[in-house]
């Protein structure tokens, strides 16, 4: 039988489901951001975006011929590192809701497969917060003392 978080985690609980959902929508947004860069840089296309260069303030220019800043690297490392940020938002939610391993490979997916962190959020949201209500309600009716650890 799983351990069931504690009715004093439920604050924390709701906090990291927050911390959660605002890294999910970022790193959601990067990663689509980053397919965008991939498609534009690795097709026949073969473009690059450059910030402030001689093409302009914001321009297309051919792969390898940037000579100003690359936002194609830019939006690798900003992903890169935001997703670790991500993990952390995960690991949090995954271990104060004390679900199995599993759970939490699928929400690390969320920010490496393209749209998936946005369809988990709902998902995962909905989940934790109608779990808390249900077991708010089953306390409040039923009040009993809990352990602590």
């Amino acid at each position: 039988m799983p351990l069931e978080p504690k009715r004093a985690d439920f604050p924390r609980i709701r906090s990291a489901l927050t911390f959660y959902r605002v890294c999910s929508i970022i790193t959601g947004t990067f990663l689509l951001l980053l397919v965008v860069e991939v498609i534009l840089k690795y097709t026949p296309l073969a473009l690059e975006v450059e910030l402030g260069g001689s093409h302009g303030f914001l321009a297309l220019v051919p792969a390898g011929t940037v000579t100003a800043v690359n936002i194609s690297t830019g939006l690798l490392i900003v992903h890169g590192w935001f997703y670790v940020v991500y993990l952390f938002s995960c690991f949090q939610l995954w271990s104060r809701m004390r679900w199995n391993f599993t759970r939490f490979v699928l929400l690390a997916l969320g920010g490496i497969v393209p749209l998936l962190s946005y369809f988990l959020e709902g998902r995962i949201a909905r989940e934790v917060l109608a779990y808390l209500a249900k077991r708010e309600a089953a306390l409040n009716e039923n009040p009993t003392v809990e352990a602590s650890h």
